[in-house]
């Protein structure tokens, strides 16, 4: 394989372009910067179209990823470890890294042409959980996920992309208004499935249901909103020990879908 070429100047527009891209206060998010080789693969699976791949001079860029960056045609280069400090003062500093194209933003109508549940998250505003719960989803076969107050702008936020590890751009994720997402449930003719601590039905009751839910998780301090409680639902608890005051939501999210693995990983 051909040597890479090594960007040792911090006036190549590669430089300015990745300065540009890290700015906290961007307006308009149109590229986003992808960490590591794994969520790298991950994005470069899921069809996300890429500027250029960079590695560190010190780094071997791992053969699977030079392989998909070939067969994807993105160029691939090196940074000398000077450029590498320049870009990321005060911040981790990533050894392998690109910068994408950020798709247009998930909607309802790609949630509905999937098969499986839809994940519903009411004020999750923890982007770590956001994110493992992303990761969960496209594991076990969800269709997408709506997300109502979660305070993110964008997908492509920096946080979720590391917290998902690239998946997030592997589903329908979905950035609505509560009415928006009462309103989607209500048409789609969705069965909502609110998650309470004192349910109707426990959570392994959910594998025996055939149809497509839609699996709603409010945040860990103040649970749903009434605004959903105000359209026909099931309530659904996860039975756990008394002295447990609660389950982090992407622990109980991974719960559920869990429950209707037999069902979603089958439809997918």
């Amino acid at each position: 394989m051909a040597e890479l070429e090594l960007i040792t100047e911090k006036s190549d527009p590669a430089v300015q372009r990745i300065l540009d891209v890290t700015k906290p206060s961007r307006s308009s998010i149109k590229t986003t910067l992808i960490e590591d080789a794994e969520p790298l693969l991950q994005c470069l699976g899921a069809g996300l179209g890429f500027i250029e791949v960079y590695g560190s001079e010190n780094t071997p860029v791992p053969a699977d990823l030079l392989a998909a960056c070939a067969e994807r045609n993105v160029p691939v280069r090196l940074m000398d470890t000077t450029v590498v400090n320049h870009l990321f003062k005060g911040e981790r500093k990533p050894k392998i890294f690109g910068i994408a194209r950020v798709p247009r933003p998930g909607t309802f109508g790609d949630v509905q042409q999937r098969t499986g549940d839809v994940v519903v998250l009411d004020g999750v505003k923890i982007v770590g959980n956001i994110g493992a719960i992303v990761r969960t989803s496209f594991a076990l076969g969800a269709a997408g996920i709506v997300l109502v107050d979660s305070d993110l702008g964008s997908i492509a936020d920096r946080r979720l992309i590391r917290a998902s590890r690239g998946y997030v751009f592997s589903l329908p994720i979905v950035l609505a208004t509560r009415e928006e997402a009462i309103g989607h449930i209500r048409e789609s003719g969705l069965s909502l499935m609110i998650f309470d601590a004192d349910g109707e039905l426990a959570v392994d009751d959910l594998g025996a249901q055939d149809e497509r839910l839609a699996l709603l998780f409010g945040s860990e301090k103040t649970g749903t909103s009434d605004g959903f409680r105000g359209i026909p639902s099931t309530s659904v608890s996860i039975p756990m020990i008394s002295s447990a005051e609660s389950l982090n939501v992407s622990v109980s999210a991974g719960i559920a879908l869990h429950e209707r693995t037999r069902r979603n990983v089958t439809a997918d």
